[in-house]
């Protein structure tokens, strides 16, 4: 598992506390998202760690919510279209597999997702000419 404690970062009644709606008989289910959810966070964003307890509660919650809501009527759509002619619908699902996604947010809430610059010397500065062959 990992070394962050404690782990998972979160509770079904955690869980619960941030979502009235949370579905019933859901709670084993939860419990099994939360702890993939927090190893997640922790693959995706090593500086997790190093961040505060509810900080990691608040986000673990979020990602296993959007995870849970796949199933529900008309959360996670991203574009809905209806007809009136022969009746018709359409609707595309955001997360159809409700798979894990930290959002930008999140990301900088856990420390990582930020750009960094950086520059590399193509022509450093040496005394002597050093080749491959020499060393």
């Amino acid at each position: 598992m990992a070394d962050v404690l404690p782990f998972p970062f979160a509770t079904v009644d955690d869980l619960k506390l941030r979502w009235p709606d949370f579905p019933v008989g859901g709670d084993s289910h939860a419990g099994v998202l939360l702890e993939d959810a927090s190893q997640y966070i922790l693959d995706v964003c090593p500086t997790a760690g190093e961040v505060s307890e509810s900080t990691r509660r608040r986000v673990v919650c979020s990602v296993v919510r959007r995870a849970m809501e796949v199933e529900s009527e008309l959360v996670g759509v991203e574009s809905m279209q209806m007809g009136a002619g022969p009746y018709q619908e359409t609707r595309k699902a955001l997360n159809p597999h409700g798979d894990f996604y930290l959002t930008k947010q999140e990301k900088l809430s856990l420390g990582c997702g930020g750009q960094k610059a950086f520059t590399v010397d193509m022509m450093p500065v040496r005394p002597t000419p050093v080749y491959p062959w020499e060393v």
